[in-house]
């Protein structure tokens, strides 16, 4: 069954960039579109990005962050450069082409805890 596992958070000053990983498993990761979330506590969860099987990107309003994808290890990568307090959040990532809110999912990883604080 699909199985995704992010990486990659952490405490990061203001102005900092991270990379965060989702290991994807239990599909054929080269066929399938992938998108990143994120929610705050107490607020609807949102996308941040997705990509495409070719590589393409979507839902992308900010170019501060750039998604793309590694088929051989099956990874998907979110760069998050110029961080700010408004980025603090638990990113998470899903397969295939999500709409703005996940609502379809019933499955999500752990996620990953990013916190943007000086």
């Amino acid at each position: 069954q699909v199985k995704v596992v992010e990486s990659g958070g952490g405490l990061v000053q203001p102005g900092g960039s991270l990379r965060l990983t989702c290991a994807a498993s239990g599909f054929t990761f080269s066929r399938s579109s992938m998108t990143w979330y994120r929610q705050v506590p107490g607020k609807e969860r949102e996308v941040v990005a997705a990509i495409t099987t070719a590589g393409g990107s979507s839902y992308i309003d900010d170019p501060r962050f750039k998604i793309s994808r590694d088929n051989v290890k099956n990874m998907v990568y979110l760069e998050i450069n110029n961080l700010k307090p408004e980025d603090t959040a638990v990113y998470y990532c899903n397969k295939g082409y999500g709409s703005r809110t996940g609502a379809e999912y019933t499955y999500w990883g752990q996620g990953t805890q990013v916190t943007v604080s000086s």
